[in-house]
């Protein structure tokens, strides 16, 4: 899994940087076309020129703006923050589903082996059983013949192993979850002294020279906040998934000492 992670997030790396490129080749062709489609302002009202220039400009082009407009510097960081995060993401989600187990199929399979063949033929089961209630089940049936008490115990100190593999990571997704945000407001907070500064040096406060400050302010505030979103739906899908295994856990554990039980009272 980690493999995975690393190769995807070569990956979006590679596709920021590529993305990146791209909007600085056409910054100048974007400055043209704004320039151009300043000169109707003054026959148009302000509100159509807008619904104009949204009209004519493809969304990733009006990203791209976007992006140059906050600042290379902090807006990488917070691009870069969403590309870690969702690798990240995305590896726990692949480990959650190959985790997954259909435990009923399981418990019928191991009910039959140890009717017809004992604890080895269900620890074969469950040696041939892929994800984390398999291993428990495994663990505890390699006990049995210490007694029930022994296979609780077992279960329970195995399973706790186990939910910690599968929360592996979550702390990496809340850290881009925090950093995106907190970057957009160090950018917020650069854009104003920014602005400052520009009034400083102009002697007026001209509403061009503190638009720009401010725009630059709003647009890295706006990244973080949107990188904080996407990572948040994310991060809460994980922990509903690892929520579910984790009952299914409790609930097989109990039937496999139920038939434990049965099969040593047969004995």
């Amino acid at each position: 899994m980690k493999k995975i992670f690393m190769f995807l997030a070569v990956i979006g790396v590679m596709a920021f940087t590529a993305q990146y490129a791209a909007a600085q080749d056409q910054t100048a062709a974007e400055d043209t076309t704004a320039a151009e489609a300043a000169a109707p302002a003054e026959a148009g009202s302000l509100a159509d020129l807008v619904a104009a220039t949204s009209q004519d400009v493809p969304l990733h082009q009006q990203l791209k703006t976007q992006f140059i407009d906050g600042g290379p510097g902090f807006m990488s960081l917070i691009v870069l923050c969403l590309i870690l995060g969702l690798a990240v993401c995305i590896e726990r989600i692949i480990y959650l589903s190959l985790s997954k187990t259909n435990t009923k199929k399981l418990l019928a399979k191991i009910e039959e082996a140890l009717q017809n063949g004992g604890v080895e033929a269900a620890k074969e089961v469950c040696r041939n059983t892929r994800g984390p209630i398999a291993s428990i089940f495994y663990q505890g049936l390699l006990r049995a013949d210490q007694g029930i008490e022994v296979v609780e115990k077992t279960i329970v100190s195995y399973g706790s192993v186990q939910m910690s593999l599968m929360e592996n990571g979550l702390s990496w997704i809340g850290l881009f979850i925090s950093v995106g945000p907190s970057l957009g407001f160090l950018g917020t907070v650069v854009g104003m002294v920014q602005a400052f500064d520009a009034i400083q040096v102009a002697g007026d406060i001209s509403p061009n020279v503190v638009a720009g400050g401010m725009k630059v302010a709003l647009i890295t505030t706006v990244g973080g906040l949107i990188v904080a979103i996407i990572l948040q739906i994310f991060y809460n899908y994980i922990i509903s998934r690892i929520d579910a295994i984790s009952i299914e856990m409790e609930d097989t554990s109990i039937s496999l000492v139920d038939m434990l039980t049965k099969y040593q009272a047969k004995k």
